[in-house]
């Protein structure tokens, strides 16, 4: 399988991340498109993982959210 390279700016750091999305740049072209004309985007990429979707709305990586709530997880 074919990837695509995706720069975004995580929501919550300001850093910009890149992240490998599993697919063609013809299949996230054409996903995209309906992703803005107003399909969820769970519908617009169902073959992506919640983490990739997450990281294509807000930029924000796996690693930035288990240190954001790092602190609600562990153990008193």
């Amino acid at each position: 399988m074919s990837t695509i390279a995706i720069v975004r700016t995580s929501s919550i750091s300001g850093k910009q991340h890149t992240r490998e999305i599993p697919m063609s740049v013809e299949a996230y072209a054409l996903a995209m498109q309906a992703w803005k004309r107003g399909e969820l985007i769970q519908n617009a990429f169902p073959m992506l993982s919640p983490a990739d979707r997450e990281f294509l709305m807000s930029g924000i990586t796996p690693e930035e959210w288990d240190e954001m709530f790092s602190d609600c997880f562990e153990d008193d």
